[in-house]
């Protein structure tokens, strides 16, 4: 198969799930392009699995349309629709070999041994398993298992490649290094993928773009910088990656927009995407655009004055807690400056540049 050769877009269209009463999913539209890694992410029970399962056939709509391509394939069958799937189970066949494990598919093919010997040797190493050919499942590690499973999908380069939490059984150093080789592959064959996780860098590091779920709809899509620097509501704010998220007034003056919290008065840049009216807001405080520093009588418009309530020193970092007038703010410090200890009294300087919009309506 040469690389792009089956690349397909994937469209679902007012897509609804229902078991019994309960709704898993509603009013899903969404286009995963072609030759991309999209990645389904937010909190337990959000729909994300069962889209997922939806996409492969293994569950049906309760209304709605599916398209690969041009093709119709809302009631076909899983096994109709060229897709592999990693599944969060290893689901492993006991009494096969690894290499039997991982061929299985393409003997089912009817490609030559030979040729099954040579791709499971290369997939193998890809997942860093080389040598383990002759094992059987049960004389692995459960991180071990997982990487059969997925050199088992990788090993046939379906049209469309599913992973459900692929990685959540294995150690985090070989997680990273797993993750980057499932994202090489995945630009090199341009196998259209679809790629669940509860890992928020796993998911900004593999995806071209991020899917953020929230009870079975979609807040919000993009890429993984748009999601972070620019979520549209609270829960993408918190969501993707950490913040702070606080209430202030927006103004809109002569001399441009800024907002008010806590006492102070912060002049936002003219550049600065504001998708919002003047008055009430939230603002998202990313614990990298707050700075804390010892307290001083100097007066700073930038700056609120705090508390220290926790303070923890974690290797390349020190992380606080600081109560202030505005709630409670996270934020971190490299380890190479003075830890600022529990209960001392210090200002957090605000990078106005930095700071996230929210209209004060989003969820």
């Amino acid at each position: 198969m040469k690389p792009g050769e089956t690349n397909i877009t994937i469209t679902l269209s007012k897509v609804f799930k229902r078991f019994d009463e309960v709704s898993a999913l509603e009013d899903i539209n969404v286009v995963f392009e072609a030759g991309t890694l999209t990645t389904l992410l937010g909190p337990s029970g959000c729909g994300k699995t069962t889209l997922l399962r939806i996409v492969s056939g293994l569950e049906t709509v309760s209304g709605g349309e599916i398209l690969f391509g041009n093709e119709n394939v809302t009631d076909l069958s899983a096994t109709r629709r060229d897709v592999g799937m990693v599944f969060q189970s290893y689901a492993l066949f006991p009494h096969m070999t690894v290499e039997q494990n991982v061929g299985y598919g393409l003997g089912v093919l009817k490609t030559p041994q030979e040729k099954i010997k040579e791709q499971v040797t290369v997939v193998l190493d890809m997942v860093n398993l080389a040598g383990y050919q002759a094992r059987y499942p049960d004389e692995l590690s459960g991180g071990q298992q997982q990487r059969v499973a997925v050199a088992r999908a990788l090993i046939l380069e379906p049209k469309v490649l599913l992973f459900d939490e692929p990685l959540s059984n294995i150690d985090s150093k070989l997680r990273r290094s797993m993750r980057e080789e499932i994202r090489h592959l995945q630009q090199s064959t341009g196998i259209t993928s679809i790629y669940v996780t509860h890992d928020q860098s796993e998911a900004l590091a593999v995806s071209d773009e991020v899917v953020v779920m929230k009870d079975g709809r979609i807040l919000q899509k993009g890429p993984p910088r748009s999601l972070y620097h620019r979520p549209e509501s609270a829960f993408v704010a918190n969501f993707i990656g950490e913040s702070n998220v606080v209430e202030a007034l927006l103004v809109n003056g002569t001399d441009g927009n800024r907002v008010e919290l806590g006492g102070i008065d912060l002049a936002l840049p003219d550049s600065m995407h504001i998708p919002a009216k003047p008055g009430m807001v939230k603002l998202s405080l990313r614990p990298e655009v707050l700075h804390i520093e010892a307290k001083s009588d100097d007066k700073d418009s930038e700056c609120l004055e705090g508390i220290v309530t926790e303070s923890a020193y974690m290797g390349p970092i020190i992380e606080y807690s600081v109560k202030t007038t505005i709630g409670d703010l996270f934020t971190r410090g490299p380890a190479y400056e003075t830890q600022h200890l529990k209960g001392e009294q210090v200002r957090v300087r605000i990078r106005p540049d930095e700071i996230i919009v929210i209209p004060a309506c989003s969820e």
